[in-house]
């Protein structure tokens, strides 16, 4: 199944995109999820749990940058990953690239996703998963823009990653601050709201969230 979400990230772009593009450094901002291991600057592994419907899964796998274009801020992920529990994986392609929004930037993701085996199950109907990746991706938001607030100044960021040999990189910016702490995993309640809304936006004619 395939779904759109956006956030937004009170830094211009090209500060924004260093920022995005410090795995280490950003990793904690997304609820549940916990940077395992650095393969290379363009491949990651780690695990992330979330909750679909009642059932909690976690996930743990493989994240790669196939492609890094820096010099227009697009990126293209994938992402595989299976339950610890064995009741099946998850694999995603995504692409996200940023635009200016005010003073800040916005970040636009099309995702791609397929589950596998019982999780697919757990998930029926892609209302359920697009309301789960947009709860994420608001915490993730949220989170990100509390860490950017422990600093008066804008993040430094570690150099950004090159995949395509023609993408000039980006600068770093000013002043480290100390990574955020990990986030907690994504609130059942916060999610089964959000699906109880994006329910009745649907059986009133209104678009779903994601």
């Amino acid at each position: 199944m395939e779904f759109d979400n956006s956030f937004e990230v009170p830094l211009p772009p090209a500060q924004a995109w260093a920022v995005l593009m410090d795995i280490r450094r950003i990793a904690p901002c997304m609820p549940g999820a916990q940077l395992a291991e650095v393969v290379d600057d363009t491949t990651y592994k780690g695990n992330i749990s979330v909750r679909l419907g009642p059932v909690a899964l976690t996930f743990a796998g493989l994240v790669r940058f196939e492609e890094i274009d820096n010099a227009n801020f697009k990126a293209r992920v994938k992402a595989q990953g299976n339950d610890a529990k064995g009741r099946g994986s998850a694999n995603a392609s995504s692409t996200f690239r940023l635009e200016p929004a005010g003073a800040g930037s916005k970040v636009l993701v099309h995702t791609d996703l397929t589950l596998s085996g019982a999780v697919a199950q757990y998930g029926r109907g892609a209302g359920m998963i697009q309301a789960t990746a947009a709860a994420l991706m608001n915490q993730f938001a949220n989170n990100l823009k509390a860490h950017l607030a422990q600093s008066e100044t804008p993040i430094a960021a570690a150099p950004v990653p090159t995949v395509a040999a023609d993408a000039p990189p980006i600068a770093p910016s000013i002043a480290p601050v100390p990574p955020p702490p990990p986030a907690k995993p994504i609130s059942g309640f916060a999610l089964m709201a959000t699906v109880f809304m994006n329910w009745l936006r649907g059986l009133f004619g209104g678009r779903p969230q994601g």
